[in-house]
């Protein structure tokens, strides 16, 4: 079998991450039927084909996660940048510019309005690492495609009904007419 990607869970995100690839369950080869295979060999070919869908499944999930985590790596940078300016250079400049402004200003006013400047330069630089976070979104993609796999492993029943005997575990055969599990 060859790795293809599916186009349903494709990623059309420009952030460099690409489609998460995956195995084919099986051969569509046109043939509805097991083709002579025991009970054995069936029940080994679904535990594989589980196993290759769980195994896809985490690989979506990690994909999608580490593509969000470097949205969020990204916005955290301009936090970092917001606390370098508040805390170590903005010292000595900005008590420069307060004895600056003290020349023109009587000193205590003139280091208020440099006070002011620096909260809202770190405001400023606040709300880029927010815009950034905000950009940062849950895995959709992961959380459709295991809904998806667990409906498909959900029994569906037409009605409460034809509930007894149709579902093929006791191995009593469906009545003639209802759909087998396989066809609902």
């Amino acid at each position: 079998m060859r790795r293809v990607s599916s186009p349903k869970h494709e990623l059309k995100d420009t952030d460099g991450v690409g489609a998460v690839p995956y195995i084919p369950l099986s051969e569509d080869n046109g043939s509805g039927g097991t083709n002579g295979q025991s009970i054995g060999a069936l029940v080994k070919d679904a535990t594989q084909h589980m196993s290759t869908l769980f195994r896809a499944e985490v690989e979506l999930v990690k994909s999608e996660t580490v593509g969000e985590a470097k949205k969020a790596a990204k916005g955290s940078v301009f936090f970092a940048v917001a606390a370098v300016v508040a805390l170590y250079s903005s010292f000595f400049f900005f008590f420069f510019l307060g004895e600056l402004l003290s020349e023109w200003l009587q000193r205590w006013a003139a280091f208020l309005i440099v006070f002011g400047l620096m909260l809202v330069l770190a405001a400023a630089f606040g709300l880029l690492g927010f815009r950034k976070w905000k950009k940062v979104r849950a895995p959709q993609r992961s959380i459709d495609s295991i809904r998806e796999t667990a409906a498909a492993f959900r029994p569906r029943r037409t009605s409460d009904s034809d509930t007894a005997g149709t579902d093929g575990a006791d191995g009593a055969r469906p009545a003639p007419g209802t759909p087998s599990p396989t066809q609902r």
